[in-house]
């Protein structure tokens, strides 16, 4: 089986477009579709015809251009069911638990509701690609839009679940934000202090964040570590669950 290919750009002011390509059954995917121009001139320059879209949740910045996309294209959209009405587009609604194939390649579906009610995330297990959007970032997560702390820390555990070797592309350069936050919460964290300074140097040449693995993120994104009991001491917060700690931290977050 050959290797899926990737394209990763810049769109609006701060999303990730990402298409990933399946050279032998010749099927190119975008995930999600904030922004038309951006999509289109990264296919041109990979001299890739989209036929897909792998929608992750139905925000604005994340859907803006299915029906151009399918207009121009004629994709096959692919979206989370329980937001299926606010999906423009959609030809496929999926649940968790659900799969399909692209080319050679099987696309789990993970229901992660949080950050919107229905969102869910992609992943392909052969290849060790998960594709988050905005329910995991890089030192983050999404904010809690349409669903309490304790549905996104479940939501969480299931991607903390998944190898640690899983390569992760998430949908937003906040990645600089999220580590000054992140040494605040967990401030002895050797690893995650190395990793917040190698983010400044990143960000500084202007390059990007993305991707991470679940094994990087598992020991430095405060977000996957409410149980970790230097963190419980750190926010006095020893005796309560790790929903509880979840929350506050997402809540302190907010307020950064």
């Amino acid at each position: 089986m050959k290797s899926l290919e990737l394209e990763v750009f810049p769109c609006r002011s701060d999303n990730f477009g990402v298409l990933l390509h399946c050279p032998e059954a010749n099927l190119t995917a975008a995930i999600d579709a904030p922004e038309l121009e951006p999509i289109i001139e990264a296919a041109q320059r990979r001299g890739w015809t989209i036929t897909h879209i792998f929608t992750t949740h139905h925000h604005g910045d994340h859907v803006e251009a299915n029906l151009e996309l399918k207009d121009r294209f004629n994709c096959q959209i692919i979206g989370p069911r329980a937001e299926a009405v606010a999906i423009p587009g959609l030809d496929e609604a999926v649940n968790d638990g659900d799969s399909f194939e692209f080319g050679p390649h099987t696309v789990n579906v993970i229901e992660t509701p949080g950050h919107t009610a229905g969102h869910v995330c992609y992943h392909l297990p052969e290849s060790k690609l998960l594709f988050a959007a905005d329910t995991l970032f890089a030192l983050g997560c999404g904010r809690l839009f349409e669903r309490p702390a304790a549905d996104m820390w479940a939501s969480l555990q299931k991607l903390a679940a998944l190898p640690d070797d899983t390569t992760v592309y998430f949908g937003h350069e906040y990645t600089l934000a999220n580590a000054r936050f992140a040494v605040t919460i967990d401030p002895d964290n050797e690893k995650l202090k190395a990793r917040a300074a190698e983010i400044e140097a990143l960000r500084a040449e202007g390059k990007f964040t993305i991707p991470t693995t679940i094994g990087i993120e598992k020991e430095t994104n405060p977000f996957l570590r409410a149980s970790d009991p230097a963190i419980r001491k750190n926010l006095g917060m020893d005796a309560n669950s790790d929903a509880e700690v979840f929350a506050e931290i997402r809540t302190r977050k907010d307020n950064f």
